[in-house]
């Protein structure tokens, strides 16, 4: 219930730090019946470990504005990373690493801006917004 009521606020008001500040008090009011439990199964002490170790960070978003509550951005970003350990048959240096790095973040912001990623870079602009000026978009 907790969780579906913060969405619900999310999804009327968006990520802002205004609206979400009301929903403190339930979080904290959660954490204190969660961790005062005692548990039985193995299962659920995990979880209760899992969940009071990421106390402070699990609902960090209702603090500041335009934070996600999910970590879907994150995941997807990291998906394509997780591939180049398919990429590299052997070992990579630093540099082959942070040159991946540059042309994924490219590919990233091309698919997020639902530009051709092999367009852009046949273009040869350095400069995404440069490039959407000159197709007039």
């Amino acid at each position: 219930m907790l969780v579906k009521s913060i969405i619900d606020t999310i999804d009327r008001f968006g990520l802002k730090t205004r609206f979400l500040k009301k929903h403190k008090l339930p979080v904290t009011r959660f954490y204190d019946m969660l961790l005062c439990r005692k548990y039985n199964t193995e299962l659920a002490q995990k979880a209760q470990e899992r969940l009071r170790k990421n106390r402070e960070r699990l609902f960090t978003f209702l603090d500041y504005d335009n934070v996600p509550w999910n970590n879907n951005n994150a995941e997807h970003a990291i998906k394509a990373f997780a591939e180049l350990r398919d990429v590299f048959e052997g070992p990579t240096t630093e540099r082959g690493i942070q040159d991946y790095l540059v042309l994924l973040s490219i590919q990233q912001t091309c698919s997020y801006r639902e530009i051709d990623y092999f367009s852009f870079l046949l273009s040869g602009e350095k400069n995404i917004g440069d490039y959407l000026g000159k197709r007039g978009r």
